[in-house]
């Protein structure tokens, strides 16, 4: 196991909250990205934490930046409460990890809900994000990020940028490097809490669809549902139904 380091925090909602989640961002982003789901669980009661990613946002630096590694830091990372956590979420990498967490520690998390997660990338699937982060380095300004996309929340707009500004670009090289065969579908097979996957549609961009949706539903602790009109980010490209998808997951 991967030494661990010890992961900054960001909190929403009231730390003596009878639920607690933890918040876990995708590649190249922060903490911060994921204040749409931060503060919509904490309106509806629950005290949330979202973590900077080693070598993302102002988390320590590292030369370990495979999925292991990045598992290390989250199976560390304890609810204040010290039961463990009522919810886990993830997006892309952030859904890996926590799914590497979860299998091989049951007690860890007692639901997950992963967003559009890296399960496993295909040949095209790393050539689309490596592409997509060689542009965000390229131009690491709010103009760039709202250029890209213009429909996004201001927001998500600003704070895009910050996370490209503030990870380390090697870093995120590595992560991809590191990781050569891409692949977290057995962990994803032992799982045995409860886990939703609220993928992104297949006709915008989702790197969770196809086989791979197929072979992990077979699971029967897994589900899956589809915000359509959303690419791999669908909690800036469709936020209000995202929400939905999340709330009615952990009726």
């Amino acid at each position: 196991m991967p030494a661990p380091v010890i992961l900054p925090r960001l909190t929403w909602g009231d730390p003596a909250a009878g639920r607690h989640a933890l918040l876990v961002h995708g590649l190249g982003s922060n903490a911060p990205l994921m204040w749409r789901f931060a503060t919509a669980l904490a309106d509806d009661g629950w005290y949330v934490v979202a973590v900077d990613l080693r070598g993302h946002g102002v988390a320590p630096r590292a030369l370990d930046y495979s999925i292991p590694a990045y598992a290390a830091d989250l199976a560390v990372t304890r609810s204040d409460s010290g039961r463990p956590w009522d919810l886990a979420l993830g997006h892309s990498l952030g859904g890996a990890a926590v799914t590497h967490v979860a299998a091989n520690d049951p007690e860890w998390a007692r639901r997950l809900v992963l967003i559009d997660p890296a399960i496993h990338l295909e040949p095209r699937d790393r050539e689309i994000v490596r592409n997509s982060q060689e542009r965000s380095f390229a131009d690491p300004s709010v103009a760039a990020v709202r250029a890209e996309h213009p429909d996004w929340h201001e927001q998500d707009i600003e704070l895009k940028a910050l996370s490209v500004q503030q990870a380390s670009r090697w870093a995120v090289e590595q992560t991809s490097l590191q990781n050569p065969e891409w692949d977290v579908r057995a962990e994803a097979a032992r799982l045995t809490v409860p886990t939703h996957v609220i993928a992104s549609d297949p006709n915008v961009h989702s790197i969770f669809t196809g086989a791979l949706r197929d072979e992990v539903s077979r699971n029967p602790v897994v589900s899956v549902s589809v915000v359509e009109g959303a690419g791999h980010s669908p909690h800036r490209d469709r936020p209000d139904d995202t929400i939905r998808h999340l709330r009615a997951a952990l009726v």
